[in-house]
């Protein structure tokens, strides 16, 4: 539950400097991509005021990269950590992002970004994401769309993901919200638990497909382990972990089947699901979330996503608490 803010922590919120914000960016291992990463926020129009890179035991040269342009970048701060021997997703990622968000004073930002380093952004890319959230200051994350650059024909390819989500690989937070909600949680699919918690507190999640807004995954969404169709079944289990229902889950799989790769893709997400609810595996302790997730998807599946995004975001406006500061946390 929340609870008004009290006198210190209205405080802290006065040294916000209106439009600042802080970049933490897990990596391990990305040495074919990390230079574009770089070199597109450096050419950023607005860039970041703090650039927190956690180096998690790369063994591969990421790490004289990230020296290297730690010379050239004023902002850029490198927080090394040990070797732990194998990339780890989810909730690995989450324990480098909260390494690197423990050495930051969130009080001194008023924005937040967790962002890969496998990505090439628009040179606006911030400056707009920060124009839109101070036009509509209900919106609690936001981010722009994932392409990827199809091997056979060169062309880009939309990751199709969903206009009621900010992206996980470029997650823009107003750092109320982001404290509201507690963070994020250390388990596959934070990135999908974290918007429906915003909307549970009556902020905004979303994104936007506009040009200025549409940045290269140089590696494609669940590709990042052992290989694309492990990835979608891990997105599977998540789903089930968060609290997705069956026909849900089903309605969702079939949808995908149509995106590559054909058919299997879509089913292996579904396979993560099935075997997981078999298992009867654990699932995101908290019952009250489950509920409105389920709510939601319900009204997803008979009036379609905008309208249910809308819906749900007119509903969730009279829990919307701006100031407010919470004392629980998900993770």
């Amino acid at each position: 539950m929340s609870e008004p803010m009290d006198e210190a922590s209205r405080s802290n919120a006065t040294k916000r400097a209106r439009g600042r914000y802080v970049v933490i960016s897990p990596c391990r291992n990305e040495a074919e991509t990390i230079r574009k990463t770089l070199d597109s926020v450096a050419a950023q129009t607005v860039p970041p005021d703090l650039w927190v890179v956690v180096d998690d035991g790369s063994t591969d040269g990421t790490s004289q990269i990230l020296a290297e342009y730690a010379e050239k970048l004023s902002y850029l701060r490198v927080h090394q950590r040990e070797d732990r021997g194998r990339r780890s997703v989810g909730p690995g990622v989450i324990e480098a992002f909260y390494s690197g968000l423990d050495t930051v004073d969130l009080d001194e930002f008023e924005y937040l970004c967790k962002l890969d380093v496998d990505l090439d952004l628009p040179p606006r890319y911030f400056e707009i994401l920060i124009e839109r959230m101070e036009a509509e200051p209900r919106i609690g994350t936001c981010s722009g769309k994932a392409y990827f650059v199809d091997p056979g024909n060169g062309r880009l390819v939309s990751e199709a993901c969903g206009d009621e989500t900010s992206v996980g690989m470029t997650k823009f937070y107003r750092t109320t919200c982001f404290e509201q909600i507690g963070g994020f949680v250390r388990e596959v699919m934070w990135d999908g638990i974290d918007c429906h918690r915003c909307r549970m507190r009556g902020w905004i999640a979303c994104s936007w497909d506009e040009p200025d807004l549409r940045f290269v995954h140089l590696r494609p969404m669940g590709s990042s382990d052992t290989g694309i169709l492990k990835g979608r079944r891990r997105h599977g289990f998540g789903q089930y972990f968060m609290g997705t229902g069956f026909a849900y889950m089903t309605a969702s799989a079939i949808y995908r089947m149509a995106k590559k790769p054909i058919i299997v893709g879509g089913f292996s997400m579904w396979w993560g699901y099935m075997s997981s609810l078999v298992r009867r595996l654990p699932r995101y302790d908290d019952p009250e979330f489950r509920r409105f997730l389920r709510k939601f998807q319900w009204l997803c599946l008979f009036r379609g996503k905008a309208r249910a995004t809308a819906l749900t975001n007119e509903r969730q406006a009279a829990v919307w608490q701006p100031a407010a500061k919470v004392v629980e946390k998900t993770a």
